[in-house]
């Protein structure tokens, strides 16, 4: 039965991959037939030329924006575990800053980085701020959602063993909202590379955000390309992660 579903699996991903792939082709082929300028439109080659030529640059600017997406993405999880524990534990808090922080989600990235980089400065600071404020919110709400949401027979099953506000939290609700947490963790490690690429665009002098705003002045858009396909690849990355550490944590529910 498990090698059914294995090869279901393979199967089912081959399909995506054999689309993308005649996609390159179909790329390939017109821009060569029709004689595309590559600062038009630079074919597939071009592009993963790029990853050769000008590797010890790409490479040095993407270390950059990993150092950043990884510090921020950190810190957006402890605060959102802290915030997430105060507002179980002292409900005046979540009445007071949740409506805040879900107002403040509204407020387009590229109005707030541009202040960031006024107030904080071309360094890595304002971009880990960046990415901290852009990932915080989908693991916080993903969490307080799982606290909330536990079944209320467990919640009386512990009222009646006279279990803490503490204990219960510890033994019940933190376990239980484990599952919406890393789903939180999922959308948000989706956006961590992102928001630290955005952030250098406005306002940096190192990372791939820099780079690409370099090479599109320099219509070397087959650059831009490249520097895209890592953004993508490394969101794939982090996402990849943290569903394996999430299969590690919650193996005992499966």
């Amino acid at each position: 039965m498990t090698n059914l579903k294995t090869i279901d699996k393979i199967k089912n991903s081959l399909y995506p991959i054999a689309t993308f792939l005649l996609i390159l082709v179909i790329w390939q082929f017109a821009v060569d037939g029709c004689n595309i300028p590559q600062y038009i439109l630079p074919s597939p080659t071009d592009i993963i030329g790029v990853f050769f030529k000008d590797y010890q640059n790409l490479s040095m600017h993407t270390i950059v924006t990993l150092k950043e997406a990884i510090i921020g993405f950190v810190v957006a999880i402890l605060i959102s575990l802290l915030m997430g524990i105060a507002m179980d534990f002292v409900p005046i808090f979540k009445k007071c800053f949740y409506p805040i922080m879900l107002v403040s989600q509204t407020i387009p990235t590229i109005t707030i980085a541009p202040l960031l980089v006024i107030w904080f400065g071309f360094e890595t600071l304002p971009k880990i701020i960046m990415v901290t404020m852009t990932c915080f919110f989908p693991i916080l709400i993903s969490f307080v959602d799982g606290i909330e949401n536990i079944d209320k027979d467990y919640l009386n099953l512990f009222k009646t063993m006279n279990s803490g506000k503490l204990s219960t939290f510890i033994h019940l609700k933190f376990p239980m909202a484990m599952d919406k947490f890393f789903s939180g963790l999922k959308i948000s490690a989706t956006y961590a590379v992102m928001a630290a690429t955005v952030a250098e665009w406005l306002g940096g002098t190192e990372g791939l955000g820099v780079y690409m705003v370099r090479s599109k002045s320099a219509y070397a858009l087959d650059k831009v390309f490249a520097s895209t396909i890592l953004v993508v690849i490394f969101s794939l990355v982090f996402v990849g992660i943290i569903q394996a550490i999430r299969k590690i944590a919650l193996r005992h529910n499966e």
